[in-house]
């Protein structure tokens, strides 16, 4: 049970963290030009200082409230400590200049000029978030985590957090993390299968992502925890049999891929999970989801380079998959939003017919 000294301690460090980020953000910004915003998104209603500030202060009180309630353990959210975070400051600020080039400079220069072996899909060949080598060298996975709570001024962490929600509920459905399968797809450096594993540590996890530095910065994180398998492979082409797992997650994927991609992948999410499995989807607000956010949401993916983004916002995240999945819960988490879909099977399909 959490004490009055554990809601101090996470009090401190969440303050901590948010001030760390949020200060190098402004710092940043200070060393930063505003892009050139096509006509139509001139002039939009953003959001103020004052409701960011307000709603990112609603998410931490939200994930306290789950660690009060035992619903996943408190974050160990400094990763390497103070001076691997102080070096990843340093190298986050010495790509700035780079990042800015592109941001501002020729458009062909967001794109990569392929892999040498061909084995990455066109889509995936993109400087994301103008960040130098896309997701494609050891140094942008090093830095990758970094940017993005830098971008959510320390938020990112506790979005991922929300997650841990669903996904208890659904290991419970499952008979418990010991006899539950679990697939995170595009998991990245796995910050999110860190915690994961942190709650439950017998579960037997697989990670699945396109990038190799990625995988390997993830196999460093994952290194304390037995029952954890790491593949390299597309989402829209899985490496996995047929109904092979109880539960998927699926954390900031969907907004990076085109609608056909996007589409293939969700199939072979049905796929891989068994019927009446979950998936457990984060990713971004779409239009809609918080009006007054709008706007800001419109400006991203030119002012981040996010290719797909657009078409991510239109999409009806409920008929992605409409065939084989029902949404059982749905929940705003700041810049996020967290769905559950249960895996409906042969016989609930027809049925339905």
């Amino acid at each position: 049970m959490a004490t009055a000294f554990d809601k101090l301690m996470y009090e401190t460090a969440q303050r901590a963290r948010v001030g760390w980020y949020t200060g190098q953000k402004l710092l940043a910004g200070r060393f930063s030009k505003p892009v050139d915003l096509p006509a139509r998104l001139r002039g939009r209603r953003m959001p103020g200082r004052e409701r960011l500030v307000a709603d990112l202060r609603e998410l931490l009180e939200r994930d306290w409230r789950n660690i009060e309630a035992g619903l996943y353990a408190m974050p160990e959210d400094w990763d390497g400590g103070a001076a691997a975070e102080l070096r990843r400051t340093v190298d986050f600020f010495a790509d700035l200049g780079t990042v800015e080039r592109r941001r501002h400079g020729n458009p062909k220069d967001r794109v990569l000029n392929g892999s040498p072996d061909g084995r990455y899909p066109r889509y995936y060949l993109q400087n994301f978030h103008f960040q130098s080598d896309g997701y494609l060298s050891e140094a942008s996975a090093e830095r990758y985590d970094h940017q993005v709570e830098v971008l959510f001024g320390g938020g990112a962490a506790a979005m991922r957090r929300q997650a841990l929600v669903p996904l208890r509920t659904a290991l419970l459905r499952s008979g418990g993390a010991a006899r539950a399968r679990l697939l995170d797809v595009a998991c990245g450096t796995g910050a999110f299968l860190r915690e994961v594993k942190r709650n439950y540590p017998r579960l037997r996890a697989t990670g699945l992502d396109l990038s190799a530095p990625y995988l390997a910065v993830a196999g460093r994180r994952l290194a304390d925890w037995s029952r954890v398998d790491l593949r390299e492979g597309a989402a829209e082409d899985m490496p996995f049999d047929d109904s092979s797992f109880d539960v998927v997650t699926c954390i900031y994927l969907m907004h990076e891929l085109p609608p056909r991609t996007r589409r293939a992948v969700a199939a072979e999410i049905a796929r891989v999970l068994k019927p009446g499995g979950t998936l457990v989807l984060v990713d971004s607000l779409q239009t809609g989801d918080v009006p007054d956010y709008d706007g800001m949401l419109d400006i991203f993916p030119v002012g981040f380079h996010e290719p797909y983004y657009a078409s991510y916002l239109a999409e009806n995240l409920d008929k992605l998959c409409a065939d084989s999945f029902r949404r059982e819960a749905s929940e705003l988490a700041y810049f996020s939003k967290v769905l559950a879909y249960r895996r409906i099977g042969d016989r609930e399909n027809r049925h339905n017919m």
